[in-house]
């Protein structure tokens, strides 16, 4: 499945003015700062989101939030995933996007 076009076309303009790298990853596109990725719009529907780890387990009270599986490897804190269903409306994705865009901006810039 391929990733959702226009709900990447909304994230891209919640971080314009930030600045974000586009990336084609984990089967959808992500958005990255300094090398680390904040959101992307998930092949598999909804987003993908990182989070500070330390947070993980509260944000997953969140309407729509579920646990990443990276690739069969178990869940991994920090992670999260967010169904479609929930991102309706700007106010919840924006939720999510600063969310993510907060953390990866905490984070060291990757080496090229």
């Amino acid at each position: 499945m391929a990733y959702d076009v226009e709900l990447a076309e909304r994230i891209r303009t919640l971080v314009a003015g930030e600045p974000v790298q586009e990336k084609k990853m984990f089967g959808g596109l992500a958005f990255l700062l300094n090398g680390n990725m904040s959101v992307a719009a998930s092949g598999q529907g909804g987003i993908m989101v990182r989070v500070d780890p330390a947070e993980s387990d509260a944000l997953l009270a969140e309407p729509g939030a579920a646990e990443f599986d990276m690739g069969g490897r178990g869940p991994m804190k920090g992670w999260l995933r967010v169904s479609a269903d929930v991102l309706g409306d700007d106010e919840t994705l924006g939720a999510w996007v600063s969310r993510g865009v907060t953390y990866a901006r905490s984070l060291p810039p990757k080496k090229k």
